[in-house]
């Protein structure tokens, strides 16, 4: 028989060392390698293994049921966009976010509506407060009922235990990092402990078909905690996004093995609980009766959905020798870019402006899309002249001062539409659809400025081109 002997190994990169080291030489990362046991002969080649015979024979892949996988709705319609239809039972969810975003807040509500629509339990670990404390708040969000069933415990053979007494069909656990395996060691919320939680609280979904949530915390850089296996075992993640400044929470898909991963879901956080934003365009936008300088509307693809979306500039002139830039809810480069452009491409002077960007509502606007309504707002500011009403504007603008087409544009332009816009400013190249819009197409920036009707109002002499 050959030689047993302990082998260390990376949980990030499978980096085997043939000590403990507390950061993996290959990949970096620190306190992934843990000792696994191995053998000095099957660790090298897997040759020379007895074959056993399965407990289940492989069948042709046509003859497997795939109702099996059926999503079933949770009833937050916005929670079930993401996830493709519904949460499918057996799978387990894995819900990440930064703390006080609402993550409890959500799956509370979820466990709510799940004992609600249909008649089964639903049961709700928690291992960070006490049973009281989410008692106050089921009572804040009208989240009580018969069929919902509350433990507070971190001991996961003791909620193991309740699972089997309650027999939910749904099992959230709140959270990940905060559960301990007594039998394996290691501290709450280290790499080996969240390792085996995950792993155990999957076989429970997979053996019996009980859909289990989980909430995992966020390092400072926004990614999951623990190791990267966590991500790798669950079927779903779920990034929850907000602003403390804000009400507006945003769910996106990060991997989903039952359908797409590039949804986003639209909730608002509030006192008594969190609701759904089945319409969220409206939240972005300024309601006015006229149109004034410095804003200009576009619209964006949050994964694939479109949200119209604000631009609003303002240019004030200064004395100083370097003039201020200030962005809010868009990307400083790019909006650098773009007033390079301008000075140079649009013949708008800006060497003696201040210039203030931002977006309405709390919204980041990050994509290249933006470009042209970022450049017409300003040239609107600065020659405070407003662009027409009804205007929608679309175009990623280059260094030369061309318009570039940009994905989804049909897309677009249909929720512009219905939301009430005439006019269209877009890219060339655009295939005549049957929208009712009024398509104008720009090749670059100089005749979009002209066709949007901003004329020049103060000569270039004194101008100089700002440092950016």
């Amino acid at each position: 028989m050959a030689k047993t002997k302990s082998i260390f190994r990376c949980s990030e990169c499978r980096y085997e060392v043939a000590k403990w080291v507390g950061k993996c030489p290959d990949c970096g990362a620190w306190g992934t390698v843990d000792e696994v046991a191995g053998s000095a002969a099957t660790a090298a080649s897997p040759v020379g293994r007895k074959a056993m015979l399965p407990s289940t024979a492989a069948a042709p892949i046509s003859h497997i049921d795939s109702k099996v996988t059926k999503a079933r709705p949770t009833g937050v319609d916005e929670l079930d966009r993401v996830l493709g239809g519904g949460i499918v039972p057996g799978s387990v969810v894995l819900l990440s976010g930064e703390p006080g975003v609402g993550k409890s807040t959500l799956l509370l509500e979820v466990a709510h509506r799940w004992a609600t629509q249909r008649d089964e339990k639903s049961l709700y670990v928690t291992a960070e407060e006490s049973a009281g404390q989410v008692r106050l708040r089921a009572d804040r969000t009208n989240a009580v009922h018969e069929r919902v069933y509350l433990a507070a415990e971190s001991d996961l053979s003791i909620v193991l235990g309740h699972v089997e007494q309650v027999r939910p069909t749904l099992l959230v656990v709140d959270s990940v990092q905060t559960m301990l395996v007594p039998e394996v060691d290691g501290t709450i919320g280290g790499v080996t402990q969240v390792r085996a939680v995950a792993a155990a609280l999957t076989s429970l979904a997979k053996a019996s078909g009980i859909a289990v949530l989980l909430v995992g915390h966020v390092t400072k850089d926004g990614n999951v905690a623990g190791p990267r296996t966590l991500e790798h075992l669950v079927d779903v993640v779920l990034q929850f996004e907000g602003d403390k400044n804000s009400t507006l929470r945003m769910v996106r898909g990060i991997k989903n093995r039952f359908g797409s991963s590039d949804e986003v879901g639209c909730f608002e956080l509030h006192d008594d609980g969190i609701s759904c934003v089945t319409d969220p365009s409206g939240l972005f936008l300024h309601h006015r009766t006229d149109s004034v300088s410095g804003t200009a509307v576009t619209v964006a693809m949050d994964g694939k959905r479109p949200l119209v979306a604000e631009v609003q500039g303002l240019t004030v002139h200064t004395e100083i020798p370097n003039p201020r830039r200030a962005v809010s809810g868009l990307d400083y480069n790019r909006v650098a870019m773009v007033l390079a452009v301008l000075q140079s491409r649009g013949r708008v002077f800006l060497g003696k402006h201040d210039v203030y960007a931002a977006t309405v509502g709390g919204m980041r606007l990050l994509e290249p899309a933006a470009d042209l309504a970022v450049a017409l707002a300003i040239a609107s500011a600065e020659r405070d002249q407003a662009l027409p009403v009804g205007w929608v504007i679309l175009g990623e603008v280059g260094l030369a001062g061309e318009v570039r087409r940009v994905t989804g544009l049909e897309r677009r332009l249909t929720e512009a539409e219905r939301l009430g816009f005439t006019t269209a400013l877009v890219p060339p190249g655009l295939a005549r659809t049957k929208s009712g819009m009024k398509i104008h197409e720009v090749s670059d920036v100089k005749s979009a400025i002209r066709l949007a009707g901003l004329r020049r109002q103060r000569t270039a002499a004194t101008e100089t081109a700002p440092d950016f």
